[in-house]
């Protein structure tokens, strides 16, 4: 019998945050879709340490909404762990400004990178507050012509929900782009809300909460794409924790 898809949900679970909620349903959705069973682990920022084995486990990570939390580091370690190792990646809202300081941090070479809500006096803040509050707002959103985001919604435009007041800086998004990143989603005026990583198997990361589909009953696309993606390796017989483990301590 196979065994069920393992998920660490990277964050500090609060059962009143909208997002949380939606979630376990929208993997839930998209495991019936795929046929497969999944085990959601919710994963406190404070029990992360930074060491591989702590993560090895999973056969896929999500970081999640409702930042800032309550241990960067643990974040920016697991968000670094499946970056680095292969491991099938979403992160939404505080999860997409997290993805983007990591990366900023280890890959562009900017280690001084921060968020603005949590060290608004930092010299190099790579997410900054939004011109306009995008809590409880709606958007329409244009989808890059190829990449995964665009293969898994099949059209051109979507409609999606926030709960956010923080984005990308302008400042530091030519060097993200150029550095590995694809811009995958945009609103209509043309700033960044959704991200992908070319040199990854699977590293996506919106600033919207696709999730809150669930709670209409409908499914989330990404994370279809998400559990459809480590559903392949096991439907094939393999795993993807321990491959990514495997790799990890070579």
């Amino acid at each position: 019998m196979l065994q069920p898809l393992r998920i660490a949900l990277i964050g500090d679970h609060n059962p009143s945050v909208i997002a949380h909620q939606a979630i376990p349903e929208a993997l839930r959705l998209a495991a019936a879709a795929a046929g497969v069973e999944i085990q959601p682990v919710w994963t406190h920022t404070s029990s992360i340490t930074g060491r591989n084995e702590e993560l090895a486990g999973f056969d896929g990570i999500w970081c999640v909404p409702a930042g800032p939390y309550a241990n960067d580091a643990g974040a920016f370690a697991a968000i670094r762990f499946a970056r680095e190792h292969g491991v099938p990646f979403l992160g939404t809202c505080a999860g997409f400004q997290y993805a983007l300081i990591e990366y900023a941090r280890n890959v562009c070479g900017i280690q001084a990178a921060d968020h603005q809500e949590t060290a608004p006096n930092a010299a190099q803040l790579v997410i900054t507050r939004l011109a306009c509050s995008l809590v409880e707002q709606t958007e329409e959103l244009l989808l890059a012509p190829s990449g995964i985001i665009r293969r898994a919604y099949g059209v051109e435009r979507i409609t999606e929900g926030y709960h956010c007041n923080f984005g990308v800086n302008p400042e530091f998004e030519p060097l993200l782009l150029a550095s590995g990143f694809q811009a995958a989603v945009r609103d209509l005026a043309g700033n960044l809300r959704g991200v992908e990583l070319t040199t990854h198997p699977f590293f996506v990361a919106t600033l919207f909460q696709h999730e809150r589909r669930a709670l209409r009953g409908q499914q989330s696309p990404i994370a279809d794409a998400f559990v459809n993606v480590m559903a392949a390796p096991v439907s094939a017989g393999t795993s993807v924790s321990h491959n990514t483990f495997t790799k990890s301590l070579r």
